[in-house]
């Protein structure tokens, strides 16, 4: 039987929309399903809004490198919606480093990222005790308002059927194409079914409640409650972003779609963890966030981060987004960001795919562009 659409894709943040859109262009029929009633709401907007150029990486040179190149390829496509207008800075612990300078400074050179020692001006800012060394770096951010309505028109210029505030509530195999139920966020008695020949679950910390629902196994993911604080940076730190690394260590970053900074601690932005796995109950992060109290660890994280730079004490702390962050279990030894691309998982056709960063998405692509030259051969 002919399926109703070539490909459904759910999920509708960044990496959704980019991803429906990729297949569009191929000229596939594609719908795209979201369940809030706007794209990008989720973790494509709650995070550092941080374009990695490969700095952030020295334990997995495998991440920085893919960072490295995919950072100007970014940048040029989504040129309009990229901050550049601030000066970006690392600075290298003295105390709990995983990293030396020097190491951080030959692990630059490795990668071909610039790298070179900050001037009087920035490292007067510092406390000597506690910073071995600050660098002067090209890294930017991303308005994720000006991305969010960039895609979207890139949507509709494709072509893409997009449904807002529609969930998925069980994916079946009917032949060799799939069948896909879906129910109205707004009205659950309104339901309806699409047959397509390749799903693609694209729901970040979501991607084991539609696997739950279909009676799939679910995929080892680490999951995090954690809290990005948004504040107003001092007067000398406005056109500033900095990291202070690599270990239990912060960033204060511009966050272009608010105008402020965001806040981030390594030890106080997670909140708490679970893990998925099919020997435990599955747990709906998105429900779980929504039902539990969220009291803020500013004050911890500004306790801490000012004793490395004492002008943070002058931050004014606005208010704090809360979202659950996804990674692999495995990348927490060395802190690798690797995708995840599950094809064909339990059933033929439905494929699950998860980028830890947001320059990730080429990796993706290029993924999917071999599973579908593989598909064409056979």
């Amino acid at each position: 039987m002919k399926a109703d659409t070539d490909v459904i894709v759910i999920g509708g943040g960044f990496f959704g929309m980019y991803i429906a859109e990729f297949y569009a262009q191929q000229g596939k029929k594609v719908i795209l399903f979201e369940k809030e009633q706007d794209f990008m709401q989720h973790a494509s907007f709650a995070n550092q809004a941080r374009v990695h150029n490969g700095y952030h990486y020295p334990r997995s040179i495998l991440t920085a490198l893919r960072s490295r190149v995919s950072f100007p390829r970014f940048v040029d496509e989504f040129k309009d919606c990229i901050d550049n207008s601030f000066e970006k800075y690392y600075m290298i612990g003295r105390l709990l480093s995983n990293v030396t300078a020097k190491q951080f400074e030959l692990f630059c050179q490795r990668i071909g990222v610039p790298c070179t020692l900050a001037s009087r001006k920035i490292t007067s800012l510092v406390n000597p005790n506690l910073i071995e060394a600050t660098f002067s770096t090209v890294e930017y951010a991303f308005d994720a308002v000006k991305l969010k309505l960039a895609m979207l028109d890139r949507l509709e210029h494709a072509g893409v059927d997009y449904r807002l505030g529609v969930c998925v509530n069980k994916i079946t195999q009917a032949g060799t194409n799939l069948t896909v139920e879906t129910l109205s966020v707004a009205n659950d008695s309104e339901n309806e079914s699409f047959s397509a020949n390749q799903v693609l679950n694209c729901t970040y910390s979501m991607i084991n409640d539609v696997l739950t629902k279909s009676q799939l196994e679910p995929v080892a993911l680490k999951h995090e409650m954690t809290e990005m604080c948004l504040v107003e940076a001092p007067d000398e730190l406005k056109d500033k972003g900095i990291t202070v690394m690599c270990g239990p260590f912060f960033s204060i970053m511009p966050f272009p779609s608010e105008r402020l900074h965001s806040f981030s601690h390594v030890r106080y932005t997670p909140h708490f963890q679970w893990i998925d796995s099919k020997d435990s109950p599955y747990i709906n992060g998105h429900n779980y966030s929504s039902n539990i109290e969220k009291k803020s660890n500013w004050n911890r994280m500004l306790l801490d981060a000012k004793r490395y730079m004492p002008i943070l004490d002058q931050c004014q702390y606005k208010k704090s987004i809360w979202e659950v962050k996804t990674v692999l279990p495995r990348s927490e030894s060395n802190d690798a960001r690797p995708i995840l691309f599950k094809p064909n998982h339990g059933l033929l056709g439905l494929h699950s795919v998860m980028g830890g960063k947001i320059d990730n998405v080429y990796d993706i692509t290029l993924e999917l562009s071999k599973h579908e030259k593989y598909l064409t051969s056979i």
